[in-house]
């Protein structure tokens, strides 16, 4: 059967450096770091005391104070990000046919705040198991698409992706395939995450993933830096409108890309660390080229996992010079985890964002942070160091790893002949 073609017809995005598309874009495009001190609790016995947190934002300006009260923050990132792409997208939710219409959406951890205090609550206790009755439904990771769904009335396929930080990207390729297949003419995609607790900063801090730069948070996270010293941890939601073609050209609704294809792959090699020479980062993106009918060079712009790590960083690039040969130093490559920071499992989401806004401005975000080159590194690749640049993008890929060894790349080609 011939496949259908798939376009972005609406974004969201609730980031660090901005929230909503329009204000996420302006710190892009600026270099804006997301990184300062933790605010939500007090960090004086933590290695780590900085994170990519949200700024000014109150549930309260977006949910009745019972909804606060049923919501977990993962999930209320989704909903306010799921609600601007929607809105954006133009669609007339009294005419489509809702059974036609599908969530999918990823969270690598989902409610790691709830699932945290009611434990401390519970162990603070005399061992009465006194429990908020919104403690499960307010953790797990599926209720994110779940609210989504019932806010909207949307029947179609209805679930969670989870595979840690690769989750919204896998969420991203399920919805183009249910799409591409027939089964579906809209999805609601994109992925969300709430870490930045006690739990989350403790955790990661133990495996020694974090960045300890305290002096200087908001150039910690540094890819490709030789000084880099791990990740910053992020939070926030970002949200895509998925659509069959032809139902979006018969609306007249907008065109951000098409999403031409993804690729998914796994390093079989260790919990958290990359394989050295990056066999799964090689496979993901060649399955990615392959399921986009593209050849390597026809990309313009990869925006990288490019965590800030010493082993991910350098495995990464090696993969992409491997898989596009002389080619390699053409393409406009970024991280803007730079930016950002790590959102985890809504990292896929907002990166393929970032790609589609470089696409729509031709304008590639930087990555920001460079001081010092790495030996390791190719000097001749252009890692799009400090500034951004300008450049005409007709295809843009996305990369997306997750610890376990989950990999996951999206390709987005322009509309624009």
């Amino acid at each position: 059967m011939e496949l259908k073609r798939v376009v972005v017809t609406g974004l969201g995005a609730l980031t660090p450096i901005g929230n909503n598309i329009s204000e996420y874009w302006e710190g892009l495009k600026h270099g804006k770091s997301g990184a300062a001190p933790i605010t939500y609790f007090d960090t004086s016995l933590f290695k780590t005391k900085f994170a990519c947190e949200i700024k000014n934002f109150d549930a309260k300006d977006y949910f009745d104070r019972k909804e606060v009260r049923r919501l977990d923050r993962f999930a209320q990132y989704a909903l306010v990000a799921s609600d601007e792409a929607i809105l954006d997208s133009g669609v007339d939710l009294n005419v489509v046919d809702k059974y036609r219409i599908g969530v999918i959406w990823g969270a690598g951890i989902g409610g790691l705040e709830t699932f945290q205090n009611e434990v401390i609550n519970f162990a603070n206790g005399d061992g009465t198991p006194r429990f908020n009755p919104f403690f499960i439904p307010k953790m797990i990771a599926d209720i994110a698409p779940g609210n989504i769904s019932i806010k909207h009335g949307f029947m179609g396929p209805n679930y969670a992706t989870v595979s840690a930080c690769a989750s919204s990207a896998n969420a991203m390729i399920d919805a183009l395939n249910y799409i591409r297949l027939g089964y579906s003419d809209i999805m609601v995609t994109g992925g969300s995450e709430a870490a930045v607790t006690q739990a989350g900063m403790g955790g990661f801090n133990s495996m020694h993933a974090l960045s300890t730069r305290n002096d200087d948070p908001q150039k910690a996270s540094r890819p490709f830096d030789a000084n880099r010293d791990g990740f910053v941890l992020g939070e926030g939601g970002g949200a895509l409108i998925l659509e069959e073609y032809e139902h979006a050209k018969a609306r007249g609704a907008k065109i951000y890309a098409e999403v031409v294809g993804g690729g998914m792959s796994s390093d079989a090699y260790h919990m958290t660390a990359p394989h050295p020479e990056g066999i799964g980062v090689i496979a993901v993106m060649k399955n990615c080229l392959e399921n986009s009918g593209l050849k390597p060079e026809d990309v313009d712009t990869i925006n990288t996992h490019g965590t800030s790590t010493p082993l991910g960083d350098v495995a990464e690039l090696k993969a992409i010079k491997h898989v596009f040969g002389d080619h390699a130093k053409n393409i406009n490559i970024n991280s803007t985890k730079s930016m950002t920071g790590h959102l985890l499992g809504a990292a896929g989401a907002v990166e393929a964002i970032a790609s589609i806004l470089a696409m729509q401005n031709s304008l590639v975000p930087p990555t920001i942070n460079h001081e010092t080159p790495d030996e390791n590194i190719d000097s001749e690749l252009n890692l799009t160091l400090n500034k951004p640049q300008e450049r005409k993008i007709k295809v843009a890929m996305s990369n997306t790893f997750g610890f376990g060894g989950h990999n996951a790349c999206v390709a987005f080609k322009s509309m624009d002949d």
